[in-house]
């Protein structure tokens, strides 16, 4: 093999070797212990969701994080996706606190200036005027208290309540994919000293038998012959090695394409469950000043415009790993 890419990537051409059958030339790379088909021989793969911008089809690859010190997986991105949102979700919850508190504030005040006793001796209708004008006040008081209210419990704490435990399951999902990975990557430290066994069980032979040829003695033909056998047996042993290999990264690249789908399908539920209660926060605003509507419209509209799939879809092209799937190690 040749070294490509960087450390962890290599280029490997494997050639046919004599274990009693001729085995076919292959092409890979190898990229973090992850098999990817190379550009030059790779098949055309189809996406598992076309058109859709599926988080299962844009993070196999690793990628440096932005300090360019340390490798993330795209699965690590995808976690660090669902816990961002998880904290802007948090603050939300706290910008509407504010609104709480400036509500509450404000009904205080209104309360209390209603009860001033300036200009209560006017007399007459102007006084009844008046009266009406200060009662007004406490009435518009109890309006914005009923908003508050409402804005505590039906938007800040579905909010901050929204999957209480999340930061506990997004742990379960990273040590699950994690462990894979490290057995991936057990498994792929396995092939490479099988393959170095065979290289040095090949060239034994190849020295014994070219020592055969300078002197014939029966001692050389049954050194051959163990030879031999330590050869197929290390072909065998390698064969071996592969084949668990393709069985961790067939179960790592199950289990990605179900744990990226789950996370997906938890994004757009965020997205949903946000807009619902934002969207309940306007009608709330309208209920309590129908005046305050050519302020709420605008954000009437661009709620009715949130769409989960056009927000993966920007977000997954600006952060996506690679779209190549890994392909099985052959040799």
């Amino acid at each position: 093999y040749i070294n490509s890419l960087n450390m962890s990537s290599q280029v490997f051409f494997i050639a046919p070797f004599n274990l009693g059958t001729s085995l076919p030339f292959a092409c890979f790379l190898q990229i973090n212990c992850v098999t990817f088909p190379h550009p030059d021989t790779m098949q055309e793969q189809q996406l598992l969701k076309p058109t859709e911008w599926s988080y299962c089809d844009y993070f196999w690859a690793d990628k440096k994080d932005p300090q360019g010190n340390n490798t993330v997986s795209g699965f690590e991105i995808l976690l660090q996706k669902q816990l961002k949102g998880k904290q802007m979700q948090k603050e939300m919850a706290e910008f509407v606190r504010e609104r709480i508190k400036i509500e509450e504030e404000y009904a205080k005040n209104l309360s209390k200036l209603s009860q001033n006793s300036l200009a209560a001796q006017e007399e007459g209708t102007l006084g009844e005027a008046w009266a009406q004008l200060k009662k007004s006040l406490a009435d518009e008081a109890e309006v914005h208290l009923k908003f508050s209210s409402k804005l505590q419990s039906e938007v800040e704490k579905p909010l901050l309540n929204f999957r209480e435990n999340f930061k506990k399951d997004m742990k379960k999902y990273d040590h699950h994919i994690a462990d894979l990975r490290k057995q991936l990557a057990s498994r792929y430290t396995a092939v490479e000293k099988a393959r170095k066994a065979l290289t040095e069980r090949q060239k034994d032979l190849e020295m014994k038998t070219q020592q055969l040829e300078i002197k014939l003695s029966n001692k050389a033909e049954e050194e051959i012959k163990k030879a031999r056998r330590k050869s197929t047996q290390a072909g065998d042993d390698l064969m071996r090695c592969v084949d668990l290999y393709n069985q961790a990264q067939s179960k790592w690249f199950e289990e990605m394409v179900t744990s990226t789908l789950e996370l997906e399908r938890l994004e757009v539920e965020r997205v949903e469950m946000i807009r619902q209660h934002l969207c309940q926060y306007t009608q709330l605003r309208h209920e309590t000043d129908m005046f305050n509507q050519s302020t709420i419209d605008p954000v009437d509209q661009l709620l009715q415009k949130v769409e989960p799939a056009k927000d993966r879809e920007l977000w997954v092209q600006e952060h996506k790993t690679g779209d190549i799937r890994p392909v099985d190690m052959e040799i």
